[in-house]
């Protein structure tokens, strides 16, 4: 079915066990392959009560938006909240304009506006969408959605699951907790009290006995830090971050950090009523069970590589970034409010732009030059540093061995330094922030500027 067709005939199915939970996706306007109404509307995650949330199309999961690698892709944005939003499409290598963040890229969609995406994607992947505003509430009431570009010749598997991993912060009664904590910005972060895939707790997808499984977690949570196991020790890691890797790898334990994606690969059970489970730690998160399929003797498809740029690494510059606690008195501002200022990239917390007042970049980068960014946690905390518009190589660490590896995001561990590069050739200036949400809004941010 062509994304079209699919958007026009997509029922609103009800949870059981064995089906995902289905959103009915608007219907688009014309010209346009997807509409994405942003607006508030109660969901329900626990069976105490429903969740006053914020929505795609009046649900959550939100609709999964396919795409298809070189091949362009519109979606039409129609704000209906009672502030302003955008919409970024993390991990996306396009154009400045279509990259979704106020005032560097684009206006704010203001309440009752409409705003048009267009773009064509070089790499296919999971990626997702996400807003840039107001980002603790809004992604963590519910605005984070799965973008899945499919391979311009797509991999012959027997079922493609995505599946979004988020806590939710309420209670048994459905209704919020606290988003956020000074206490916990300053540290890891806000955790929620409920895990969810796709809005299910441990929820059961059917897959065909014997066939070959594509499992794509992507973290689309504030805050949280996913430790993905399986107890199929057969499982390999096909892509990290929507790239492919050269040669998959079997999964011990992969730390998924807030806005990083994960492909797995899995040969499902051959026999019937079989399960595999994917945990956190030691906690169930999904179970995948066999039902009856003729597929015998299948093996998993090999994915094709993204075209990154290749490096060159012989004539690269390095610039270091050094991620730090900020150890400034906090500010208090005019109507006696504090202004939480908690980290710093290369000493610097992000001052915040608005209309007519945008900040120097942390960095600026010659079109079409590669850089080695030396990227150094100086915290006790981990930090999953994102780049727009871009994708990094990562070469090295000093605190683990790392074959080569394509990401747009990067984990850094405890007093870790990475070294990565990047190929210089998006112009535009681009947001470059940590990925726990409440530290990218308490300084953890900035942009480098490609000119």
């Amino acid at each position: 079915m062509n994304r079209r067709h699919f958007i026009k005939s997509s029922l609103l199915v009800a949870m059981t066990t064995t089906l995902p939970r289905v959103v009915l996706a608007a219907a688009p306007s014309a010209g346009f392959d997807y509409e994405l109404i942003v607006e508030a509307a109660d969901v329900n995650i626990v069976s105490g009560g429903s969740t006053p949330a914020l929505c795609f199309n009046g649900g959550y999961p939100a609709p999964v938006i396919r795409a298809k690698q070189h091949q362009p892709v519109r979606i039409r944005v129609i704000n209906k909240l009672n502030e302003p939003t955008t919409i970024h499409w993390h991990g996306m290598r396009i154009p400045i304009a279509m990259d979704g963040v106020p005032f560097l890229s684009q206006p704010p969609i203001m309440p009752g506006e409409t705003f048009d995406y267009e773009f064509t994607p070089p790499d296919a992947g999971s990626f997702w969408y996400h807003p840039h505003m107001n980002s603790v509430e809004q992604l963590g009431k519910g605005l984070v959605g799965a973008l899945i570009v499919d391979e311009a010749e797509k991999p012959d598997f027997d079922e493609d699951l995505v599946l979004c991993m988020k806590n939710w912060h309420i209670k048994d009664d459905g209704s919020f907790t606290a988003l956020t904590t000074p206490q916990n910005a300053f540290r890891m972060g806000t955790p929620g009290r409920v895990m969810t895939i796709n809005g299910e707790i441990n929820p059961t997808y059917e897959v065909p006995a014997g066939g070959a499984i594509r499992v794509r977690f992507l973290n689309v949570d504030n805050t949280v830090m996913y430790q993905i196991n399986s107890t199929d020790p057969a499982a390999q890691i096909l892509a990290i971050d929507g790239n492919p890797i050269a040669e998959p790898v079997t999964l011990t334990q992969h730390m998924t950090a807030p806005g990083m994606r994960l492909d797995l690969g899995v040969i499902a059970p051959s026999q019937v009523g079989e399960t595999i489970t994917f945990k956190h730690q030691n906690k169930p998160m999904v179970t995948i069970k066999t039902v009856a399929s003729q597929l015998k003797d299948r093996r998993l498809p090999k994915l094709p590589l993204n075209p990154i740029p290749q490096p060159d690494l012989d004539n690269a510059q390095t610039i270091k970034f050094a991620f730090e606690w900020n150890a400034n008195i906090t500010p208090i501002e005019k109507d006696g409010k504090v202004s939480y200022n908690f980290w710093t990239m290369n000493r610097r917390s992000w001052e915040g732009m608005s209309k007519g007042h945008i900040p120097d970049p942390l960095a600026t980068l010659e079109r079409g030059k590669t850089y080695l960014f030396e990227l150094s946690n100086l915290t006790q905390y981990h930090h999953p540093i994102h780049i727009h518009g871009h994708t990094f190589t990562v070469l090295k660490s000093n605190k683990k061995a790392i074959t080569p590896f394509h990401s747009d995001t990067v984990l850094l561990g405890e007093n870790e330094t990475v070294l990565a590069a990047i190929v210089a050739d998006n112009p535009g200036r681009w947001m470059y922030h940590c990925h726990i949400i409440e530290h990218l809004k308490t300084g953890f941010m900035s942009f480098v500027e490609v000119t």
